[in-house]
């Protein structure tokens, strides 16, 4: 178990902006394409964005194109997930992991338990 943990959640209101870190104490990200997800009240987990471990290449779903971007910086051994324009659809537990994938691209399959969320609420 690799134990990713997220940070940087809060509460805000509809149009504003969040950025979310994810990282961890135990090995270096470099070598992962890594996944945030999400699970909101009563809803099952989907993945959101994904990153190659070289941050070349990155994969969206839907729902988030145009407002979230994914990033990455291997020397701070930090992924971070940056929400603009959010509505309160996004509001969630939000989790990152390794997924599948490589230098080159990234998937929404998890490789890993899910460790430390952060619980995103997005309301007026």
């Amino acid at each position: 178990q690799l134990q990713f943990v997220a940070s940087g959640g809060g509460s805000v209101q509809p149009g504003g902006s969040l950025t979310l870190s994810c990282t961890t104490s135990r090995f270096t990200l470099d070598a992962y394409a890594i996944g945030w997800f999400r699970q909101g009240p009563g809803k099952e987990r989907e993945g959101v964005l994904c990153i190659s471990s070289s941050g070349g290449s990155t994969n969206y779903a839907d729902s988030v194109k145009g407002r979230f971007t994914i990033s990455r910086d291997n020397a701070k051994n930090t992924v971070y997930l940056q929400m603009n324009s959010l509505k309160p659809e996004d509001t969630a537990m939000y989790y990152c992991t390794a997924v599948s994938g490589g230098q080159r691209l990234c998937g929404f399959n998890a490789l890993d338990a899910w460790g430390q969320g952060t619980l995103v609420t997005v309301s007026s």
